[in-house]
């Protein structure tokens, strides 16, 4: 009923999943920080998420992770799994999963990643997937995981059709607050799941990222900014001021930086006063 990626950058860890499946994030992605990643699907047993997590912390590969979940398990022919660890990954398919289904896994300099689906349209969904993973190095965990799930969903994806999507990734100092949480991103219920998350994560890193690219507010740039936050109304004390509130009222704050203006909040800026 799924497709799903398990990927490592570094230290992150995370998990993006399409299926023609309501709530799919709520069921098949974990992750932990220092410890690594896991999806639980086909005849999803949500146990296996802590499981192969705890494992993992414990120091075991993931191969040993997957085994920790379906050794005692008498329904084991039925799941599908991959793990992500800080060192090892490895996917797992039972032989009764519903055509087609299968995965890979493998490891390249930045880390590891698994991949597997099923009820897919056929194997080509998860060479998609792969090829699009290895070819976006370089770019951050999820927007790699992102660009690997909608490959895997152009290529054909859940033979059913679209209705869930999910990605949820860890990074040490990300997120809200630095709580760690990169992404946790849900699309329960739509008719283009996988586009739809892709937009959703634009936002979430919008509202959610650190500064990057930040411009020091002079000269030419400093008028920009200040006219154009006048015409929104706000035009009190200086311009830095006046930029932090307008970011604090859009839920930019994460992105604030005291060296000037983050080149995303600087595009929303000029979007809203196009």
């Amino acid at each position: 009923m799924t497709l799903s990626i398990v990927g490592q950058v570094g230290e992150a860890f995370g998990v993006a999943v399409a299926s023609k499946f309501p709530f799919v994030g709520a069921v098949v992605p974990a992750a932990r920080l220092g410890v690594g990643a896991v999806a639980t699907q086909a005849m999803a047993r949500v146990s296996y998420r802590d499981v192969a997590l705890t494992a993992l912390g414990e120091g075991v590969s993931a191969a040993d992770a997957v085994a920790a979940c379906t050794g005692p398990d008498g329904d084991r022919d039925h799941r599908q799994l991959g793990v992500v660890g800080v060192d090892s990954q490895a996917t797992y398919t039972g032989p009764q999963c519903l055509s087609w289904a299968g995965g890979v896994s493998g490891r390249e300099a930045s880390g590891g990643y698994a991949i597997q689906g099923n009820i897919l349209t056929g194997p080509e969904v998860v060479e998609a997937m792969e090829r699009a993973w290895l070819g976006s190095a370089g770019a951050s965990l999820s927007d790699r995981l992102c660009a690997a799930l909608l490959a895997g969903d152009e290529a054909g994806g859940d033979s059913r059709g679209r209705q869930g999507a999910a990605l949820y990734a860890v990074q040490p100092g990300a997120g809200y607050d630095a709580c760690g949480v990169l992404a946790d991103v849900r699309v329960d219920d739509h008719p283009d799941a996988p586009r739809e998350l892709a937009r959703l994560l634009r936002l979430n890193d919008l509202m959610f990222g650190a500064p990057e690219q930040v411009q020091p507010l002079v000269g030419v740039l400093a008028s920009e900014v200040g006219a154009r936050l006048a015409g929104l109304g706000y035009d009190d004390g200086a311009v830095a001021e006046a930029l932090a509130a307008w970011a604090s009222a859009e839920n930019y704050e994460t992105r604030l930086s005291p060296d000037g203006i983050d080149a995303k909040v600087l595009a929303a800026l000029r979007d809203a006063t196009a």
